[in-house]
């Protein structure tokens, strides 16, 4: 089977991966719907818990395969910091003020902190063109946000802010991930990434909830969206994910990085009525010319070192 990142795949695996983005685009409306409710905290750990739970029956009753968690429980306390914790209560925090789309766009950013990263933590050179990218990509993230319908207050600025925190966060996850668990089966990390976020944000979701009890209103919407994000969004995308990781590889599945923002308007659009602005549409085209600048993408199949760069940068759960 012939492969580039734009890549020939069966018609099974191609609609598994338009599946896969369109569900990480979902789970932008799933946030908008379900943050204001419970809370960016609450809700991004009532998600990682049944997401980890999910996983961890699936792993153990549906392919019967040993976790071994405790073996590294600390390191997966670090990793669902990084790469769950953090960047999914940053993103709901935003999304009390940003739309389903605008936030969408601007996690597609994480690629480009991921260069940054790992130019730092791995010592990885910034080429002339991987620096144009990233002056690219700032450029696409004020296009956005400039041209956005929202009015750019101090709240929204902040909502930015914590989005672009959000991607820091998965790019930072990314090379951990890629340094630290080298040889562990993806389920695994997986649910311990998930777990080990659930226990990391427990001590500040308690309080928080106890003190919102009161006022809590969970309605039908409110409810669906949250098993929808946990279920659907989180542990179900991460088996189609690891599907397509071994039909089609990794570097094909890392395509899902352009299709996710486009999936995220769409649906925000649909289900939400939330404005599509030129703007978003412009800002978005050179966030995802950015990448593909930084990442080194061609139609030609990666080399290795680019395969290295682009799996460090891979698409997170949102």
């Amino acid at each position: 089977m012939l492969e580039s990142w734009i890549f020939t795949v069966r018609l099974r695996d191609f609609g598994a991966l338009l599946l896969l983005a369109a569900i990480f685009g979902g789970s932008f409306l799933f946030i908008r719907v379900a943050a204001p409710a419970l809370g960016p905290v609450t809700l991004a750990d009532v998600r990682v818990l049944v997401a980890g739970l999910a996983l961890l029956l699936y792993g153990v009753l549906g392919v019967r395969k040993r976790m071994n968690l405790r073996a590294y429980w600390k390191r997966y306390l670090i990793l669902g910091a990084l790469n769950a914790a953090l960047p999914y209560s940053l993103i709901g925090f935003a999304e009390l003020r940003l739309t389903a789309g605008l936030a969408a766009i601007l996690n597609a950013t994480t690629p480009l902190f991921a260069t940054v990263v790992a130019a730092f933590w791995l010592g990885d050179r910034i080429t002339p063109a991987k620096l144009f990218g990233l002056l690219l990509g700032i450029i696409g993230v004020s296009v956005v946000v400039g041209w956005s319908p929202l009015a750019l207050d101090g709240g929204v600025a902040l909502a930015v802010a914590a989005s672009l925190l959000a991607a820091l966060a998965y790019a930072l996850g990314g090379v951990y991930a890629k340094r630290t668990f080298v040889g562990v089966a993806p389920l695994a990390q997986a649910t311990g990434q998930q777990l080990g976020a659930g226990i990391v944000l427990l001590p500040f979701a308690i309080p928080l909830t106890i003190g919102a009890a009161p006022t809590l209103h969970l309605s039908p919407d409110v409810i669906g969206a949250v098993v929808a994000l946990a279920l659907l969004g989180t542990a179900l995308a991460y088996l189609i994910y690891f599907y397509l990781i071994v039909t089609v590889g990794a570097t094909s599945t890392l395509s899902v990085t352009f299709l996710v923002p486009f999936f995220g308007l769409l649906w925000s659009a649909l289900f939400l009525h939330e404005p599509v602005s030129v703007g978003s549409i412009l800002g978005l085209l050179i966030i995802l010319a950015s990448i593909v600048l930084v990442t080194g993408l061609s139609l030609r199949p990666p080399t290795r070192r680019q395969r290295v760069a682009l799996e460090t940068a891979a698409p997170h759960q949102q």
